[in-house]
């Protein structure tokens, strides 16, 4: 009979995990509220791959800074977080999707207990338990448990899109760091050459006053721009120093010197990842921070799917089967099995409109998530036609101040010859100096906004969000 019985309960099983139903919307993805192209025009390759399948390395050509991304991914704290927080979530999936199954336990006890009659005689009892069952298994009919199971299920996925990001946006930020180290270098070199022309001239005009043959007005013009050439390389140590720090900060750990970029690095060794024209905005779709939020409005709509069956009858079932005995050298013979089924069926009735309101909350946190998707959408869209929008005219740009960094230079060195040959004033060579000094430092800044602007398109359009 108690096999009989295990057969029967092994059956009720099965049948109450084959059939239940799912009471969850049906889900649809929201209309993307962005134009469906980028209509870019001028940036454009003839590579059809897409972005975010390009590893990194086949984007930052440069060795030092693929082992400093390698170090920041092997090292960097908040990507580490991001790992964890998977495996907790995982974890937490595990939990939720066990409540879908019988949870088995198993007890042995034995009791003893003594009563005492009018005569003062006692008489001891003792009696043996050995079962095993389960307790408050639900049978999951209206899918109630199965719907908070895809919810913990969704939160796993937007919890490995949240580590996406976080690696996606690593690897930009460990290439912009290291390019703004590379400009600053650039920019000391060009302030610590001109000090030292400025101070051989100061030299010159000096002589030249003791002779009679400078003003001191040319001398205290020339010194005025050494002591801010001096004040210049200052504060371009300190901004190295701090790029530094931001950078082994990031990475998580020291970069060694001989990673850093030298002053002589091309900054130009960033590839420009292939974008097709007319670059369609689904793109989008596969972006990691799209992608959290979509798996949020997933998970919400599963639980609009569990405040819908929590109307419905709750069926639980407690059942046990074991052998008792008073004695217990008699507990495994025959005749001695024991065994009980409870099932138990709950139907809420007055609620004080808490199933209501729990369900109203449901559809309303689906809205909201709906919304965060849009705004995702956009946020993403924008990014992308920023970086557009700099590439398209960052070329020109360029052009544009390389050629004033020549022309300055011209007018520098012809300045500085009349002036050697008594024909001008020195206020004249200083102001052509002055001009191709800035000039120079310009056109580095601009040489940076290129090459950062080339890490932020790999990234807005989902690179590296997958880099190991």
């Amino acid at each position: 009979m108690l096999l009989n019985y295990k057969h029967g309960i092994v059956g009720l099983c099965f049948l109450g995990l084959a059939g239940c139903m799912s009471l969850d919307p049906e889900y649809t993805r929201p209309t993307s509220p962005v134009a469906p192209s980028f209509k870019n025009q001028m940036v454009v390759s003839d590579s059809s791959q897409v972005i975010a399948d390009i590893q990194w390395r086949n984007i930052f050509l440069d060795t030092r800074l693929q082992n400093v991304i390698a170090m920041s991914l092997e090292n960097n704290r908040d990507l580490r977080i991001a790992m964890l927080n998977i495996d907790k979530a995982r974890a937490q999936y595990r939990i939720q999707k066990a409540d879908l199954y019988p949870s088995v336990s198993s007890s042995i006890s034995q009791t003893a207990s003594k009563t005492s009659s009018s005569s003062g005689q006692g008489q001891i009892s003792r009696s043996s338990e050995i079962s095993v069952g389960f307790t408050s298994w639900e049978l999951d009919l209206f899918g109630r448990i199965r719907s908070l199971n895809t919810e913990a299920l969704e939160t796993y996925f937007a919890t490995a899109e949240t580590q996406r990001s976080s690696r996606m946006s690593l690897v930009a930020e460990v290439a912009s760091d290291w390019l703004t180290i590379a400009a600053f270098q650039q920019q000391l070199r060009i302030a610590e050459s001109t000090l030292a022309s400025q101070e051989k001239t100061l030299k010159l005009t000096y002589a030249k006053y003791k002779e009679g043959l400078s003003s001191a007005l040319d001398y205290e013009e020339i010194k005025t721009s050494v002591d801010s050439a001096r004040a210049d390389i200052a504060n371009y140590k300190k901004s190295l120093t701090q790029a530094k720090n931001a950078l082994d900060l990031i990475v998580g750990k020291s970069v060694p010197l001989d990673l850093l970029p030298s002053d002589d690095t091309d900054l130009q060794t960033i590839r420009l990842a292939p974008i097709s024209g007319n670059l369609s905005s689904a793109t989008l779709q596969n972006h990691p921070d799209i992608l959290y939020v979509e798996h949020l409005l997933k998970g919400a709509n599963a639980d609009i799917g569990a405040a819908r069956a929590a109307f419905f009858p709750t069926i639980s079932l407690t059942t046990t089967a074991g052998r008792s005995s008073s004695d217990l050298g008699k507990l495994f013979r025959a005749g001695t099995g024991t065994w009980s089924f409870i099932p138990t069926i709950s139907v809420p009735i007055f609620q004080g409109g808490e199933l209501k309101a729990s369900l109203d909350s449901a559809k309303i946190q689906k809205n909201v998530y709906i919304a965060q998707y849009e705004k995702a959408i956009q946020t993403a869209f924008s990014d992308v036609v920023d970086a557009l929008a700099v590439r398209e005219n960052i070329e020109e740009q360029l052009d544009a101040q390389k050629d004033l960094v020549r022309s300055s230079e011209r007018s520098y060195r012809l300045s500085t010859a009349r002036y050697k040959e008594g024909l001008d004033s020195y206020l004249s060579a200083l102001t052509a100096q002055r001009t191709y000094y800035s000039a120079q430092q310009e056109l580095v800044t601009l040489v940076l906004e290129e090459a950062t602007n080339r890490v932020t398109l790999y990234k807005v359009l989902g690179g590296g969000a997958d880099a190991q």
